[in-house]
């Protein structure tokens, strides 16, 4: 058994930690924001089913990423998974900002998606791995506190920069942060209790590792998860792609548009962190019911076109609910299963979840190219959040025959 880390590593496994989400949420940001101006760049050879296309390969980079983290995570343990992730990632970003055409953009965006899709899971397992019961929603909320400051960063500095500079300095800062946190990574996180304790061991014919999740008394909770992360990631990436572009189809300046943007990440930071909290007090069933729905209420509204003011307070609300309801069910899933089927669980839920990432751009696109009204984006976008809601209400209990012991666990 491993002794529990000192004090001081326990913020820095959180802080460092929250630094990983920071790279997907900055990312994911930052195609949205920097959409716009592709489109406008006309020596780049963007148009909209152009740049839908690639917002999905984004998506399908990270199913593949989250396949590999299911299938590996408990053999080359969440420590070497997360720097080889986030390593790949930093070299696709610096091959977007200087990619000469949209073609080789769309392939540098691929290999970002897969670095992320690795990063993702395997740093939400991670952090549940180091975490006391009680309160492993709330680390799991803090930590991806940094996925929403990354992603709040993309829109304000597209509002500083965008406006007279190039479209190229948002890809170069997002792989700045690298240089400072993988080196960091590398010398001072501990690898996972949970891959100690068994020592990289795995079942005779479970190389995915989906035997364990598809067994009667679990295949019925794993089922629910996977349809939920689908409508989360639907949503993540459906609204975060398209946000600005919608905005500005409905009449808002592009900074008007972005500051939108940065209001709803301010919302989806705020609501992971309380959601976390909440949520280890009378449970995260409930917690993430109600995101779902705030975020479906909150598109609902939007679609009539309301007062400035009440709209910057839709898009905070919206933010809780569209984006902190999938933080939240990552929550959920990495904390309603015993930790030998915790990594798997989560990497196998966003790598089947992703097609609903890889759908989202693309309803987007089709809503902006077929010429119907923009209240059309908020009306089909709100079905998925109603949708979330109800499946998480239905997730059964797990009735895993193994559960290994907590211990070694963060409590700061």
């Amino acid at each position: 058994m491993t002794a529990p880390p000192a004090r001081a590593t326990e913020r820095l496994v959180l802080v460092l930690s929250a630094g990983f989400a920071a790279l997907e949420g900055y990312d994911l940001a930052c195609y949205g924001v920097t959409v716009p101006s592709l489109l406008a760049d006309r020596g780049f050879g963007a148009d909209k089913a152009a740049a839908g296309t690639v917002g999905s390969l984004v998506a399908i980079g990270m199913l593949l990423g989250a396949a590999i983290c299911a299938a590996t995570i408990r053999r080359a343990g969440s420590r070497r998974l997360l720097i080889g992730g986030a390593g790949l990632f930093s070299l696709g970003m610096l091959v977007c900002a200087i990619a000469p055409t949209f073609a080789l953009f769309g392939a540098a965006r691929l290999a970002v998606g897969v670095g992320l899709g690795i990063v993702l899971p395997t740093v939400t397992a991670y952090v549940a791995d180091l975490s006391a019961p009680e309160r492993r929603a709330r680390n799991v909320g803090i930590m991806m506190s940094g996925y929403a400051a990354g992603a709040l960063l993309a829109p304000l500095l597209g509002a500083a920069l965008l406006t007279g500079g190039s479209w190229r300095w948002i890809y170069v800062i997002g792989a700045a942060p690298a240089i400072v946190l993988l080196p960091l990574a590398i010398r001072m996180l501990p690898e996972s209790p949970v891959h100690e304790e068994s020592g990289g061991a795995v079942a005779r014919g479970d190389l995915l590792g989906l035997r364990p999740l598809l067994a009667p008394g679990v295949r019925g909770a794993t089922l629910l998860f996977w349809a939920m992360s689908f409508c989360g990631l639907l949503l993540v990436f459906g609204i975060s792609t398209w946000l600005p572009t919608i905005m500005q189809t409905a009449g808002y300046s592009l900074g008007s548009s972005l500051l939108q943007t940065a209001a709803l990440w301010v919302g989806a930071g705020v609501g992971m962190v309380l959601g976390g909290r909440i949520a280890d007090r009378v449970g995260i069933k409930p917690v993430v019911a109600v995101a779902f729905l705030a975020g479906a209420a909150s598109l609902l509204v939007m679609s009539a076109r309301p007062a400035l003011g009440v709209l910057f307070l839709l898009m905070f609300v919206g933010g809780l609910g569209l984006i902190g309801s999938q933080v939240l069910t990552n929550a959920y899933i990495v904390g309603h299963h015993p930790p030998e089927l915790r990594g798997r669980a989560i990497g196998w839920a966003l790598s089947i979840g992703r097609l609903g990432a890889i759908a989202g751009p693309l309803i987007g696109a089709a809503i902006l190219s077929s010429g119907l009204g923009v209240a059309w984006n908020f009306y089909l976008f709100a079905v998925p959040g109603i949708v979330g809601a109800l499946l998480a209400l239905a997730v059964p209990a797990i009735r895993s025959r193994a559960a290994a012991p907590d211990s070694a666990r963060v409590t700061a």
